[in-house]
C-alpha cells in the first residue's frame, strides 16, 4: 500500500496527517486480499456501498491509472474531493465526471441514459427513460449543441446545492490507537 506518511500535503492538501493515518487504516481494512489496492469487490464489501448503483463509476474516476483497481494514492486523492475542505468547483467536477463516461468534457444523450439507467434499473422502461433524457438535454443544453457542458451542468447543480452534500467526514477515533 505504501506508507501514509509518504504522501505529502501537496498531494492531499484537504487532509491533515491524522486524517491520512485514519484513511490508511480504513484502506487496509478494505484491502481484503492485502494487495495494496482495492478492487470493485473490495469496495462492495462495505455494506453502505452495496446498494449504491454508482459505485462502479466512482471507482472508475478514482482509478486514474486505469488498472481497474484503486491504490492508496488514488484513494487519498479521490477521497479528498469529498473533504469538507474541498471546494465547490472540485465537487462539481467530480459529479460531472460521473456522467461524462468518455471523459470528453461533455455529457451526451447516451451517457446520460447509461448513468440514469444505472440509477433507476428496471423501474422505468427504456423508452420512458429515453424521454426523460431527451427532455433533460433540451432543458440543460443552453447552446443547442445536443450535449451538456460542464458550465451548463454546473449552472443547474449549483442551484440545487448538491455539492454541499458531496462531503465525507474522516471519523475521529475516540482514544483508540492501533
Amino acid at each position: 500500500m505504501g506508507n501514509e506518511n509518504s504522501y505529502p500535503s501537496e498531494i492531499c492538501n484537504h487532509f491533515d496527517h491524522e486524517e491520512i493515518r485514519r484513511l490508511g487504516k480504513s484502506f487496509k481494512k478494505m484491502d481484503l486480499d492485502k494487495s495494496g489496492s482495492l478492487s470493485v469487490e473490495e469496495f462492495m464489501s462495505l455494506p453502505e456501498l452495496q446498494q449504491n448503483p454508482l459505485v462502479g463509476r466512482v471507482i472508475d474516476i478514482f482509478d486514474t491509472d486505469g488498472d481497474g483497481e484503486v491504490n492508496f494514492h488514488e484513494f487519498i486523492v479521490g477521497t479528498s474531493q469529498f473533504s469538507v475542505k474541498g471546494d465547490e468547483e472540485q465537487k462539481l467536477r467530480f459529479a460531472f465526471r460521473i456522467y461524462d463516461m468518455d471523459n470528453d468534457g461533455f455529457i451526451s444523450n447516451g451517457e446520460l441514459f447509461q448513468v440514469l439507467k444505472m440509477m433507476v434499473g428496471n423501474n422505468l422502461k427504456d423508452w420512458q427513460l429515453q424521454q426523460l433524457v431527451d427532455k433533460s438535454i433540451l432543458v440543460l443544453d443552453k447552446d443547442g449543441d445536443g450535449r451538456i457542458s460542464f458550465e451548463e451542468f454546473s449552472d443547474v447543480v449549483r442551484t440545487m446545492e448538491i455539492h454541499k452534500k458531496l462531503v465525507v467526514f474522516v471519523e475521529h477515533e475516540h482514544g483508540q490507537e492501533n
